[in-house]
This record gives C-alpha cells, sequence and structure tokens, in this order.
C-alpha cells in the first residue's frame, strides 16, 4: 500500500520577503502573521517551510490589507538569485544560461513545491513556463503567477548581466486592472487570457546555450548540485517517490533520464529505487511509459513541432519508431490524433 503524500509546505523565506514589502506598504505585518497564524520567529529561520494553506491566508490577507492588485509583482521584482538559496548559487555558477535554466527546472521543487516549472530549448528558441501543482485561491495563484513572471524576467537579466534576449509572454489570466506595470518587462510583448489552463509561458528568441555566464564555476556548480540532491532526497522522504520519478520525468527536456540515473540523484541503487516504487504499485517502466505517452499527447496538440521533432524530442531514433509507440498506446496514429485535437 503506498503512503499518503504529505501536506504541501513551501520555502518560508520567500514569505518574508512578502512580509518586507508589505511593512513598507504601511501594513500591520504582526497582526497579518498573527491572522495567518504564522510566527515571526519561524520565518527567519534559513530553512524554514510554510503549509500552504498558512500561504493562502496570508495572501489572502494581504490582498485585502493593502488594496493592491499588483502585490505580486511587487514581491517578484525583489527576489534574486540569491534568494533561492542553493538552487541560485548553482545556477550563478553554471557554465552559460542554458545550463542554469535545466537546473532550476530540475530542482524547482526546491524553489517552489506547489508549481511545476518547464524548459524546453533549441537553437533557435527557449521556453520556460511554469504550473500549479497545488490547488488554491484565486487571489493566491493570481499573485504567485505575477510573482513568478517579474522574478523570472529579473533573475534572467541578472545571471546574463543586464542583457537577455527579447521574449513573448502567455498569461492564462485576464488582462489585470494594473497591466500598464507589465510594460517595466524590459523586451517583453504580453498577452492575456492565452488558455483555459492556469501558468505562464514565456518563449525567449535565441539560443541560451550562447550566453557563457561571468561566474561560471565548475567546483561551486558541483557542489551545488550535490547539496541540490541532498535536499532532493529529503523532500522525497516526506511523500511519494512515483510522485517525485513521474515529476522528473515529465520535466526531462529530450529524452527522459533513466531509471540508473533517477536512482543516483536519490543516492540509491537502482534496485532499491524499484523496491521503492513496488510498495506504491508502480514500477519505472510503466511510469515512463505513462509519462512519455502524456508529454507526446501534449506536444502534439500544441502542434508547434513537426511529428519528427516529437519523435527526437522524447528520445525516440526516429519516427516510425514514435508512430509505432503511440499508436499501441492510443490506437491511433500520431497525425490522426493531431487531427481530432
Amino acid at each position: 500500500m503506498s503512503k499518503t503524500a504529505a501536506p504541501v509546505e513551501v520555502p518560508a523565506r520567500y514569505y518574508l520577503r512578502a512580509a518586507e514589502v508589505l511593512l513598507r506598504m504601511g501594513v500591520n505585518v504582526p497582526q497579518l502573521l498573527a491572522a495567518a497564524r504564522i510566527r515571526i520567529e519561524r520565518l527567519d529561520r534559513p530553512d524554514a517551510s510554510l503549509p500552504f494553506e498558512q500561504v493562502e491566508i496570508l495572501v489572502n490577507e494581504a490582498f485585502r490589507l493593502t488594496g493592491r492588485s499588483d502585490f505580486g509583482i511587487e514581491v517578484g521584482r525583489t527576489l534574486k538569485l540569491g534568494s533561492h538559496s542553493m538552487v541560485g548559487y548553482g545556477m550563478l555558477s553554471s557554465p552559460h544560461a542554458d545550463y542554469a535554466l535545466r537546473l532550476a527546472a530540475r530542482y524547482f521543487k526546491l524553489i517552489m513545491p506547489a508549481f511545476r516549472m518547464r524548459y524546453r530549448a533549441s537553437a533557435e528558441r527557449a521556453e520556460v513556463s511554469f504550473s500549479p501543482t497545488q490547488p488554491m485561491s484565486h487571489l493566491c495563484l493570481q499573485f504567485h503567477l505575477e510573482a513568478l513572471v517579474f522574478a523570472t524576467h529579473c533573475e534572467l537579466r541578472e545571471l546574463l548581466g543586464g542583457r537577455a534576449p527579447p521574449c513573448e509572454i502567455y498569461l492564462s489570466y485576464a488582462e489585470p486592472a494594473h497591466a500598464a506595470r507589465y510594460s517595466e518587462l524590459d523586451g517583453a510583448r504580453c498577452h492575456f487570457g492565452w488558455d483555459v489552463m492556469p501558468g505562464i509561458r514565456m518563449v525567449f528568441s535565441g539560443d541560451f546555450t550562447a550566453y557563457p555566464l561571468a561566474m561560471a564555476d565548475p567546483s561551486a556548480l558541483r557542489l551545488a548540485e550535490e547539496r541540490c540532491k541532498e535536499l532532493v532526497r529529503k523532500a522525497v522522504a516526506g511523500g511519494k517517490i512515483s510522485d517525485w520519478v513521474a515529476m522528473m520525468l515529465r520535466e526531462a527536456g529530450g529524452s527522459m533520464p533513466t531509471q540508473a540515473e533517477l536512482a543516483q540523484t536519490l543516492n540509491l541503487s537502482p534496485r532499491t529505487l524499484d523496491r521503492y516504487l513496488q510498495r506504491e504499485g508502480e514500477s519505472f517502466r510503466a511510469l515512463a511509459k505513462r509519462v512519455r505517452h502524456e508529454k507526446a499527447c501534449a506536444l502534439i496538440e500544441a502542434g508547434e513541432l513537426s511529428l519528427t521533432q516529437i519523435a527526437y524530442e522524447l528520445g525516440y531514433s526516429d519516427a516510425a519508431n514514435f508512430t509505432r509507440a503511440f499508436r499501441r498506446e492510443a490506437g491511433r496514429s500520431p497525425s490522426a490524433h493531431r487531427e481530432s485535437s
């Protein structure tokens, strides 16, 4: 029988930053924290975390007390790469921007477990997207999505020494009353109400491997990644390991990681990882098959890539192998699936 997943907890450091912003706005922060049942000394601890239900109360009360619909923007603009602890350190130590963004996507659970980050790139473009993995109120979702948009844009400019390629930003929510503030995102064009599914998508022109980073340091990067792996192991211990494996498979760019590679990330043998999955009624092979099919359907329905490109994106050697595998799962060809979507 599988374990029950633990309640989602998120790093408290971001809400300490939010409290600082609210203090500058004249809000009685101790009263606000008391309403959310948050003790200020808990926010001050470096590795502190908060149950998401407390975050919900904090954010909704902040909107009520400030009357500021752009509160999420104010918080997002204050975040720097150093705000993300060891993940940010690893990003700064990366050889180029592409590696830094892949590292952020791989370990985004350590930054904000209530959201998923995806990163896909080619020689012509790079795409960063965020979607919620935790149920939340409309105001709480709006706050986090706006904070993510502005923080990502600011942090990319920080990473690239003040320069960043032009980008198109697609936001699921309707144009807000404070839409004029989005002009602060230099080089970006924003499109509101782009999808029924909540989330944001940032599409950049160019190849991020062509942006070397000034603070690249292989030794520091290696230490940061080892520490991130340790933190992920602790995070996994609180929930179902099959959920973590599925997430890692979904977030992988290009061919998906092998069982041995994921086991190494957790400092386990492949056999031990398989035992843990079996206890939860899963197997790596079944998870990989299911996730690959989900990714195939999403890429086909998006209509942005040819079937050959999708085949290579998913790690198939050619389009024919991809077509056969897809037909076995869906009962129809990828072309037929695209026509019906």
